[in-house]
C-alpha cells in the first residue's frame, strides 16, 4: 500500500527514478481497485451495460491517470531511457510490448542522468 500511496503522493513529478517495486506495485493496486470499481458500479446499477460505461470505475481511473504518466515515465528514466518512450504504449500491440518489455527490465545500476539509483538508496 505505501508504494501506491508514494506515486500519489508524487502525483505529477516526472522527473527522477522509480523502481520496479514501486511501478508495478502501483498497477497491481490499480488493477485491484478497477475490479472493485467495477463490482461496485454493478451492485449500485450505475454502469450501463450498452455503453460498458462505468461511473465510478471511470472517475477512478481519471483520478490516477497522472500519476500513472508519471511513474511510467520515472520507471523508464530508471531503466536509463527518456521518458518519451512512454508515447510508443500508442502504437497498438508492438508498442505495448516494447513498453512491457523495457518496464520489467532491472535498474540501470548506479547514477544516470535522471539521478541516483533509489534501488541503492533503499539498500
Amino acid at each position: 500500500m505505501n508504494w501506491y500511496l508514494d506515486v500519489l503522493r508524487k502525483y505529477a513529478v516526472f522527473s527522477g527514478r522509480a523502481r520496479r517495486k514501486e511501478y508495478w506495485f502501483f498497477i497491481l493496486f490499480n488493477l485491484i481497485a478497477s475490479f472493485i470499481f467495477g463490482v461496485i458500479d454493478g451492485i449500485v446499477g450505475v454502469a450501463m451495460h450498452n455503453d460498458n460505461f462505468s461511473l465510478f470505475g471511470t472517475l477512478y481511473a481519471l483520478a490516477v491517470l497522472i500519476p500513472a504518466i508519471a511513474v511510467g515515465v520515472r520507471r523508464l528514466h530508471d531503466t536509463g531511457r527518456t521518458g518519451w518512450w512512454i508515447l510508443i504504449g500508442l502504437i497498438p500491440l508492438i508498442g505495448w510490448i516494447v513498453l512491457l518489455i523495457f518496464m520489467v527490465q532491472d535498474s540501470q545500476p548506479g547514477a544516470n542522468v535522471y539521478g541516483s539509483s533509489p534501488k541503492e538508496a533503499a539498500a
